[in-house]
């Protein structure tokens, strides 16, 4: 082989929320919490789940990260059909918040690794798009930070956006799950051309913020007229929440990407965050539903791998001792 193959990787890969409003499949932010996978070719495929939240997710070559694996391998012209694949999450399935993508770029990185990075990140990224059907999350995921991009069915741009400082991120996760197939599936195929406009403006002046820093600036431009109308019927409470929360202390509000994942941007100086929280989980609490509040940051680093030696230990042993420590 010409290139140097390394025979095991640790993959680390951040979750993601996209649209943030406005920017429907186009903008994307990385978030502190975070997947991890193991990747080793081996004699005989073994995919270990690690943690309670994986069940259901298949155990043998249907499974998602060994197909987009084999994918990288069949790009660059190699074959490794039999893989050792373990992988631990704290990103929740079908909440919002990435999951696919997170495993779709974690996959992605770590078979890349594997055969010494034999694609570029510009081609990574391409595939990705292409799996997923649109770039924010995954772009978010694999650069890390906000990411600016598009998909036109046949190639994936994005510019990456560094966040600001002060920026937090106020995540309200409800106790049931949302398929984004019955999220994109409420949508209507046309849209008012007073709509689009509106989306346009509002998209373009939520980057100009971002960009600038001009915090304040996130309240005006963090809202949507082409998804979130829509969804708020299959997520009780999410329109209280949108027209309200930034009278409790948020910059903006907005579903997280198809939801049913409510989002508040903002700013970590802020002497009003428990007042945020609270009002996030009592209107949901109102409406019948449980949900779990986290308080992330935005990911400045995407998604990174780390070669493991014979001497490291399983991923079992790293979340025992690492992350749950």
């Amino acid at each position: 082989m010409s290139y140097k193959a390394v025979q095991k990787v640790r993959v680390k890969v951040p979750a993601s929320t996209a649209n943030l409003g406005p920017g429907f499949d186009s903008l994307g932010m990385a978030l502190n919490l975070y997947a991890w996978i193991d990747m080793a070719i081996s004699e005989q495929t073994t995919i270990d789940l690690i943690g309670d939240q994986m069940h259901g997710i298949p155990t043998d070559k249907t499974n998602l990260i060994y197909k987009v694996a084999q994918m990288v391998f069949q790009e660059a012209g190699v074959s490794h059909p039999e893989l050792s694949i373990s992988m631990y999450s704290d990103i929740p399935l079908t909440r919002g918040l990435g999951s696919s993508a997170s495993a779709i770029v974690g996959a992605l990185a770590g078979a890349n690794a594997l055969i010494g990075n034999k694609l570029t990140e510009y081609e990574l990224f391409q595939i990705a798009s292409r799996l997923e059907k649109h770039p924010d999350n995954v772009g978010a995921s694999l650069f890390g930070g906000i990411v600016v991009a598009f998909w036109d069915g046949e190639k994936a741009e994005s510019i990456r956006i560094e966040p600001d400082p002060n920026l937090e991120v106020l995540v309200a996760i409800p106790a049931f799950q949302l398929a984004t197939e019955k999220a994109r599936g409420v949508m209507p195929k046309q849209v008012a051309m007073k709509d689009a406009v509106f989306n346009l403006s509002h998209s373009s002046l939520l980057v100009a913020a971002l960009i600038t820093g001009n915090l304040g600036m996130i309240r005006h431009a963090m809202k949507d007229a082409l998804h979130q109308p829509y969804r708020a019927p299959l997520i009780p409470g999410m329109k209280t929440l949108l027209e309200q929360a930034e009278n409790h202390g948020a910059l903006g509000v907005a579903l997280s990407g198809a939801g049913p994942t409510m989002l508040a941007l903002v700013d970590q100086r802020s002497s009003r965050k428990a007042e945020l929280e609270g009002f996030l989980k009592e209107t949901l609490a109102k409406e019948g539903i449980e949900a779990q509040t986290l308080w992330l940051k935005p990911s400045r680093e995407g998604v990174t791998t780390t070669a493991l030696q014979e001497n490291d230990g399983d991923l079992q042993s790293f979340v025992d001792k690492e992350v749950h420590a």
